[in-house]
């Protein structure tokens, strides 16, 4: 089936239907009826052929519905930009630039990075915290136009540059160390209490995998800490080994909170910035303003 165009307004109903969750909040949003969201939705699904949204609650947009999602975040992102070239009204509001970022990420070196870009841009960010394997996963729904991730592949419609390694240390408290991790290490960490990040996090397991031969991961006995500084705290406190990015472990290691339990095999995580493919000053500078400063932060 061939589709010469696709109406502007039914797609831009469709992304309000997915950010607002609803009908009648988009509706609300739209300044329209419910009954009017409905029927825009439906007519662009009968000229796409698709099934665009799953009516859950909150809704979910389809794979179809995400590609179109992806396509009204963008033709919003030209419009601001055409607007502010144009010099027309309008151009002069905040602009929101949404990117995906890794917990370790953000509680070490990411923030600095709002604070580098001009504020002439008028840029109001809003970051959306997950997994450096999962991040790319919300640029392919087209929650977000950009996204720090683990994959250097990049997402369709995306370009991808390097931004360095972020180096992790296995650590533990001194006391833990000395009761949990005397013997042979690689028994030591399959038996004793370990810190994880929450249940998609095979970091860890990874690590005793390697050591092992592939035989075991980590030991059963571990305590979910979903949040970066709370999981280097909750190693510092003794309630498992785990492994903390190294701008974390190093003070805490000079404090002597923190011993090194293998310190000649630190693993080094290769991180990416991928943003959608748009000729668009904004997004362009948070790109360069990302990759500057990881660059003073990360590993090359």
């Amino acid at each position: 089936m061939m589709v010469k165009d696709l109406p502007l307004d039914q797609v831009r109903t469709l992304l309000a239907v997915v950010d607002e969750g609803t009908f009648d909040a988009a509706a609300t949003a739209l300044h329209v009826t419910p009954s009017a969201i409905s029927q825009r939705v439906k007519a662009l699904e009968q000229r796409t052929g698709r099934v665009l949204l799953l009516r859950t609650k909150p809704v979910r947009p389809t794979e179809s519905g995400e590609v179109l999602v992806r396509l009204a975040r963008q033709v919003a992102r030209l419009e601001h930009d055409a607007y502010a070239e144009l010099g027309l009204s309008g151009a002069g509001e905040p602009t929101r630039v949404s990117v995906a970022v890794n917990a370790d990420s953000l509680a070490t070196w990411f923030l600095p990075v709002l604070t580098r870009v001009p504020e002439e841009l008028r840029l109001c960010f809003e970051l959306r915290r997950e997994d450096e394997d999962h991040t790319a996963a919300l640029l392919r729904e087209g929650a977000v136009m950009a996204a720090v991730t683990s994959s250097p592949d990049p997402v369709p419609g995306c370009s991808v540059r390097s931004l360095g390694r972020m180096r992790y240390l296995p650590v533990a408290a001194p006391d833990f160390a000395e009761r949990h991790l005397g013997g042979p290490l690689a028994e030591g960490l399959a038996q004793a209490p370990v810190v994880v990040f929450d249940r998609r996090d095979d970091f860890q397991d990874g690590f005793v995998r390697g050591l092992t031969r592939g035989r075991v991961g980590a030991s059963a006995l571990r305590h979910y800490v979903p949040t970066s500084e709370g999981f280097a705290e909750a190693v510092a406190a003794g309630l498992g080994w785990g492994l903390v990015p190294e701008p974390q472990a190093d003070p805490l290691l000079r404090d002597g909170r923190l011993v090194g339990i293998d310190p000649g095999r630190p693993v080094d995580v290769p991180l990416y910035w991928q943003q959608w493919r748009l000729d668009s000053p904004a997004l362009a500078q948070v790109a360069r303003t990302v990759t500057a400063t990881a660059a003073e932060a990360l590993r090359a």
